[in-house]
C-alpha cells in the first residue's frame, strides 16, 4: 500500500499546531529566512508528520519522500494480518514448519524478545492470535467481546517471544499458537529508520511523527523542537516540553484503538495475564534520551509499564528510562521527578505527584 501523502513547504508561522493521534506537535515561530518544509501521510494504520528546518525544497522533499517510501516498504514487511513477510512467518509458525527470514527481520524478532523478557512479558508481540480475537486486526473494531472459550484457549496454550527459536535466518516456534504482532514496536522501529535516512541525505533538523511516536533530528533554528502530551480524555495538551536532537517520545494510551460496549471502554492494549484489556491506566509517555535505537526504545518501553498499572515505575526502571509520565485510571497524573523537570503543566491540571 503506498502512503497518501500531503507536501507543503512555506516560511515558518507565527503559531501552527497539528493535533496528532498520541501527541500534540507545536511548532513555534521561527526567525529569519529558514523554511519549514511538511509532508504528512498515512501508513501503518496511523497518521504520519514529516517536518524539515532549513535547506532548499528540493533537498527537503526528496529526503521526505525517500522516509515515506522507506515507511512503505516496513508496512509490506511487518503488517500484520495483511499479505507481509511477518503473515508468512505467522502461517508458517502456526503449520508448526520452520521459515527463512530476512536479516532485519531476524535481528528485530530478537530484539522484541529482549523486550518482552525485559517487561516480565507484559508486552510480547507473540499475542498476535489475542490481538486479533479482540477484533484489533482491523480498521473498523466491532463492538464485541470475544468468545470466552477462544480466549482461554490462547490463554491456556500460553505463546510467548520466549518461543521462537532464532538461529540465524531460520525462524522455528515451539509454540504452534505463537502469532507475532509488532504493532507496539514498529512504528519506533520506523522512527529510526526516518532518522538515518535524513542523516544521510543531508537533513539536520527535523521532527518525525509517528501516530504519537515522534523524534528529533537537529533543532529548529535556535530554539529545540517543542511537542505536547496529549490528555488522554481531554482535547488539549497534558503538558507541553522540548525535544532535543536524538531524543524521542512515545505515549501508550487507551484512547486511540478502542472500542466501547455497556459503557466500558476497550482498548487494544492488551495484558496477557487475563486476555483483556489494560485498565488501570489511561496513559503512559516515556522521554528517551539520546541512545542507539532511541525511537524503537520510545515505542516498545512504554508498553509493560502502561500494562502494570501502580507497579508501572518497577517496569520504567527496568528498561531504563528515567523520564515518564501516567495518568491513571482515575485521571491522577505521577511523573519522574527527571521528567517533571521538563515539563510545562497547565495550572489547572491537578494533582501532580512527583515520583523517583
Amino acid at each position: 500500500m503506498t502512503p497518501v501523502s500531503r507536501w507543503t513547504g512555506r516560511a515558518a508561522p507565527a503559531l501552527r499546531v497539528l493535533w496528532l493521534a498520541a501527541l500534540l506537535l507545536g511548532l513555534l515561530s521561527a526567525c529569519g529566512r529558514e523554511q519549514l518544509y511538511h509532508q504528512e501521510a498515512y501508513v501503518f494504520g496511523t497518521r504520519v508528520d514529516l517536518t524539515v528546518y532549513g535547506g532548499s525544497r528540493d533537498e527537503a522533499g526528496d529526503a521526505m519522500a525517500a522516509v515515506l517510501q522507506e515507511f512503505d516498504r516496513l508496512h509490506r514487511t511487518f503488517h500484520a494480518w495483511e499479505p507481509s513477510e511477518l503473515t508468512a512467518l505467522n502461517a508458517a509458525i502456526a503449520a508448526g514448519e520452520p521459515a527463512e527470514v530476512s536479516d532485519e527481520m531476524a535481528a528485530r524478532l530478537i530484539d522484541a524478545q529482549r523486550f518482552a523478557e525485559a517487561g516480565d512479558g507484559l508486552f510480547d508481540p507473540a499475542l498476535g492470535g489475542l490481538i486479533a480475537l479482540w477484533g484489533f486486526h482491523s480498521d473498523e473494531f466491532v463492538p464485541r467481546r470475544p468468545d470466552p472459550a477462544a480466549l482461554r484457549a490462547i490463554l491456556d496454550a500460553h505463546p510467548r517471544m520466549a518461543d521462537l527459536v532464532i538461529a540465524g535466518n531460520r525462524v522455528t516456534s515451539r509454540n504452534p499458537a505463537v502469532q507475532i504482532d509488532l504493532g507496539g514496536y514498529a512504528k519506533g522501529y520506523a522512527l529510526d529508520r526516518a532518522v538515518a535516512i535524513l542523516r544521510e541525505r543531508g537533513i539536520n533538523n527535523a521532527l518525525v511523527n509517528i501516530g504519537g511516536n515522534v523524534m528529533a533530528l537537529g533543532s529548529k533554528g535556535k530554539q529545540p523542537w517543542r511537542l505536547g502530551i496529549q490528555h488522554p480524555r481531554e482535547a488539549r495538551p497534558l503538558a507541553t516540553l522540548p525535544l532535543y536532537d536524538g531524543e524521542a517520545i512515545g505515549t501508550s494510551g487507551d484512547y486511540q484503538r478502542y472500542f466501547e460496549l455497556d459503557g466500558v471502554r476497550y482498548s487494544h492494549i492488551l495484558d496477557p495475564r487475563s486476555g483483556e484489556p489494560a485498565h488501570a491506566t489511561q496513559s503512559l509517555s516515556v522521554l528517551i534520551t539520546p541512545r542507539d535505537s532511541a525511537g524503537t526504545w520510545s515505542d516498545a518501553s512504554s508498553k509493560a509499564p502502561f500494562i502494570a498499572g501502580d507497579d508501572w515505575l518497577t517496569y520504567t526502571r527496568r528498561h531504563g528510562v528515567e523520564h515518564a509520565l501516567r495518568v491513571a485510571a482515575d485521571g491522577s497524573i505521577e511523573v519522574t521527578r527527571a521528567l517533571r523537570a521538563r515539563l510545562q503543566i497547565p495550572s489547572d491540571i491537578r494533582p501532580v505527584r512527583v515520583v523517583d
